[in-house]
């Protein structure tokens, strides 16, 4: 079987964004009152379960929460790269922040989660057009899907590339990247 091709977006189509309130703790902060760079990407970890794990406890699911993970689960999603630029300190506050999401890749057996931490909006709706307030951070994750037994790559299935596909726009593009 030929290996496939990454799909990534040509030109930018009119995409929808995942929106996800996360709670920043008090154990979340550094010395400086910040939301310290490692625990930043824990906000991120929260969302992005929240956003793609299947949960049947919950009434109102994310319409991407199409995977079934956790403990027992025949296949695994690990983290194999992740990478993050701060645009400005985050606050403590306590109506937490908003973490938008989107797909910027999608390959034979892996994602490319993209991401913008910014201000809650009230009102705000979960999913919609890119949010045009300035983020504290933009921020990738390169996900791959493994089979729990083996540890070996796993296919994206055609329900999974159906559900991620209205999310897929142009990756971050990082500022100081060489």
């Amino acid at each position: 079987m030929p290996a496939e091709t990454p799909v990534t977006p040509a030109t930018p189509p009119a995409t929808t964004r995942l929106r996800i309130p996360v709670a920043v703790r008090w154990s979340d902060l550094d010395a400086y009152g910040h939301v310290n760079n490692a625990q930043a990407f824990t906000l991120l970890e929260e969302a992005r379960i929240e956003a793609f794990w299947a949960n049947p406890e919950r009434p109102d699911p994310w319409p991407t929460a199409i995977l079934a993970m956790g403990h027992g689960a025949p296949v695994q999603t690990l983290v194999a790269r992740q990478e993050m630029e701060y645009a400005r300190p985050m606050p403590h506050l306590r109506s937490g922040l908003l973490v938008q999401l989107w797909i910027g890749r999608m390959g034979g057996s892996s994602i490319e989660v993209c991401y913008s931490i910014h201000d809650p909006e009230p009102g705000t709706a979960r999913t919609g057009p890119p949010l045009t307030s300035p983020p504290y951070a933009v921020a990738a994750t390169t996900l791959v899907m493994v089979t729990t037994a083996t540890g070996a790559p796993t296919r994206l299935l055609p329900e999974h590339r159906e559900a991620l596909m209205p999310y897929l726009d142009t990756p971050v593009a990082f500022r100081h990247r060489r």
